[in-house]
């Protein structure tokens, strides 16, 4: 190679927009004797501030070679005389008096072959995270870490990190053809190890950009990569991960318990619980209080505390703010070995805008789309995907199964899916672009989100997806084969809407507008919903749950009681969020903890009694969970007597003769002798009493027992009179001789 040819190199090194630093550094046969047939192996070493260069060849001769500096910024080149082909070496470094070894990164093939960037180029690769990012690796009998990026329209990409200084320059990549991925093998590293990428974008600005396949992150305000195996953690959860992949869960109880790990608990010293420290308090809770499911708040990496984990920047990363991604699978280990399964908030509708994350990665609209008025979220002042791009879909259907897979999670909740299916979606007229047919539904979002939900259900062994989605999109919960979204549960966002607006109102004016309870059963069955009283309903001065009540607060509390009961009867599944089940006083604070001292004053150690014996009743009794989204597991016994506001109406299970009948009270007033329509004339066991004196009620009930007798009532030929304790819900189940 010619000193111009050099020269030409050094300059592309320096600048930043060296395509294959791997043609020029390392060692390769020279040509500079061609002619006479006598090349010999030329090496070539980048190593600014380093003193001295030696290479160390390994195997039989072991001979070193001093190399010389060729270039002022710190290139170091020696020919290896006398040998008439490329053998392995190492390399020693002298710097300040200290002296090390390192195996050289240019003398290394790629670690990605042929068919993972084909895969990657359709837009199919499933395992993405297998092969981008950074992974421990051996290569040619050498560890080391093999690092790989996607960034397409840059100009050049360097590996910088703790190991060379953040030197911009020390560990130039490689581009891999025109698939747009950047690659080096670096011997010696190993997990631990901060990095991020300094890319040279198509714009001219080099950037440092976080790994945004990353598998863990510094925690804010730093943003570094951490390198960080994929897979070391030994799993003890076999027999749950087999029951779940055989289990329908659409016939078996459901009841979730939602979390931000943040503020369940704090410490002792008002820190953040780790992950372990959550596994070893969290799930014993939950269990207690017959939870099924543990719903966690993103967990992926973000920024902004108060973003509540729903702004992300590393969508790979669990957030460093509880600890490793081991920490995680040991908490999701420990929840599968108490029964307790384990879902998590997942955000494909948009991102954090921070300069180090997926914002104009390689100096172009890579992640986001080009288009203002497809890539900016205004309610969020993030950016959200272009769906139409096959590696980007590639990278969040990747993403989900990740999750899934090297988690263990149970399930994903989909934050923000309205966001996604509407391209009008809180823009003004002007300010959204139509699809090709000049409609406003987003037709790329649409078809991720099947493949998502598609791939969940094809690969994850029994792992669910539930959509957060508020409109009255069609088939949210269909199979894509029916032409559905594919998603496996919907939030029935207008049930709780209206349940909690007619809860608000002062009970002498509830029998005007008793429709609201009443027509969500209209379309019930439309969707598999799940009954959720999430924390969008307890922040930003919408006040607790139990503050949402009317009345003083004995009415409060019966009234709060009133509410866990009417959600466990109603089909659908349920969730409610951390601090409701035992009446939290305060709107939930992300800085703070709940409200613990609460559970030591009767009423609230009466609600949370409650919760526990409704989810045990939940669980139990076949007809409260086995036919949730099937019209025949519900049927009305009385939903017209506004008058009195009481509800009526009998949960089924497959079996016909296994019902139960729930009657509800929404009024302070009590009401003895009130006659119910029942489906048989039996005796029936009071099974539920929300008024019961060990809840905190008045003790006003049935005794135990009511009896069905063959009078018509409300066009039903049997029926039983009852007392209805005020703000109430009674159960019955029938016991027959």
């Amino acid at each position: 190679m010619t000193q111009v040819n050099i020269q030409s190199w050094m300059s592309d090194l320096l600048a930043g927009v060296l395509h294959d630093p791997h043609a020029f550094l390392g060692m390769h046969m020279g040509d500079d004797r061609e002619a006479a047939g006598k090349r010999v192996p030329t090496v070539r070493v980048f190593a600014p501030g380093a003193e001295e260069v030696v290479l160390l060849e390994e195997g039989g001769r072991r001979s070193k070679i001093v190399l010389e500096k060729g270039h002022d910024a710190g290139l170091f080149v020696a020919e290896a005389t006398g040998r008439r082909s490329i053998f392995p070496y190492r390399l020693q470094f002298t710097t300040a008096g200290f002296t090390w070894e390192q195996g050289d990164p240019y003398r290394y093939l790629p670690t990605l072959g042929d068919q993972d960037i084909y895969f990657i180029g359709e837009g199919t690769h499933r395992r993405l995270y297998e092969v981008l990012g950074a992974h421990v690796r051996e290569v040619d009998g050498m560890q080391g870490v093999a690092f790989a990026v996607w960034a397409p329209s840059a100009r050049g990409v360097s590996l910088i990190g703790s190991f060379n200084g953040w030197n911009r320059r020390a560990h130039p990549m490689r581009v891999l053809g025109a698939s747009g991925i950047w690659e080096l093998f670096v011997p010696g590293l190993a997990a631990g190890e901060h990095y991020k990428y300094a890319v040279r974008g198509a714009d001219g600005v080099e950037q440092e950009k976080a790994d945004p396949l990353g598998f863990a992150s510094e925690l804010r305000p730093k943003s570094a990569s951490i390198v960080t195996r994929l897979r070391g953690y030994e799993w003890s959860d076999a027999e749950w991960m087999s029951h779940r992949a055989q289990q329908d869960p659409y016939s078996t109880p459901m009841s979730v318990y939602e979390v931000h790990a943040g503020s369940w608990r704090k410490t002792w010293d008002g820190d953040w619980q780790n992950y372990r420290e959550l596994a070893d308090q969290l799930v014993p809770y939950v269990r207690d209080l017959g939870y099924t499911h543990i719903e966690l708040m993103p967990l992926e990496e973000h920024p902004y505390d108060g973003s509540w984990g729903y702004q992300v920047t590393g969508f790979y990363a669990p957030t460093g703010r509880f600890g490793s991604p081991d920490h995680l699978r040991y908490f999701v280990d420990t929840a599968h070995r108490a029964g307790v399964g384990v879902l998590m908030d997942w955000v494909p509708a948009h991102f954090a805008i921070d300069a180090y994350g997926l914002l104009r990665f390689d100096g172009t609209f890579l992640y986001e789309h080009e288009d203002v008025r497809r890539r900016f979220q205004p309610d969020w002042g993030t950016f959200a995907f272009n769906y139409g791009r096959n590696e980007v879909r590639n990278f969040l259907v990747s993403n989900a199964l990740y999750w899934i897979k090297e988690f263990h999670l149970d399930g994903l909740r989909v934050d923000g899916v309205s966001s996604m299916l509407y391209l009008d979606y809180s823009r003004p007229v002007g300010e959204w672009t139509p699809n090709k047919f000049g409609g406003r539904e987003h037709l790329e979002a649409i078809e991720l989100l099947r493949e998502v939900n598609e791939a969940v259900y094809n690969e994850g062994d029994g792992a669910l997806t539930i959509a957060e989605e508020s409109t009255a999109w069609p088939g949210v919960s269909r199979p894509t084969y029916a032409g559905g979204l594919g998603f496996g549960f919907k939030w029935n966002m207008g049930w709780m809407h209206d349940t909690l607006d007619y809860l608000h109102k002062d009970p002498v004016y509830r029998r005007h507008h008793q429709g609201m309870l009443t027509f969500s059963l209209v379309y019930a069955f439309n969707e598999n919903f799940v009954l959720a009283l999430s924390h969008d309903e307890v922040v930003h001065g919408k006040g607790s749950l139990l503050n949402k009540m009317p009345g003083d607060d004995w009415q409060k509390f019966a009234n709060l009681r009133l509410l866990h009961a009417y959600q466990h009867a109603q089909p659908g599944k349920k969730l409610i969020f951390m601090g409701d089940e035992f009446g939290q006083r305060k709107e939930w604070d992300h800085d703070g903890q709940l409200e613990w001292d609460l559970l030591a004053e009767a009423p609230h150690a009466g609600v949370h009694s409650l919760v526990r014996d409704l989810n045990a009743l939940y669980a139990a009794e076949p007809a409260l969970h086995q036919l949730d989204h099937d019209p025949d597991g519900f049927s009305w016994l009385d939903f017209g007597d506004a008058e009195n506001s009481v509800l009526s109406f009998a949960r089924h299970s497959r079996n016909r003769r296994d019902y139960i009948v729930c009657v509800f009270n929404l009024t302070p007033v009590p009401h003895t002798g009130y006659r119910v329509p029942v489906p048989e004339t039996t005796a029936f066991r009071e099974v539920m009493n929300t008024d019961a004196a060990a809840y905190g009620g008045s003790g006003m009930g049935n005794l135990g027992w009511a009896y069905g007798e063959p009078v018509l009532h409300n066009q039903h030929p049997h029926s039983m009179t009852v007392t209805l304790p005020p703000l109430a819900a009674v159960f019955f189940k029938p016991e027959r001789s």
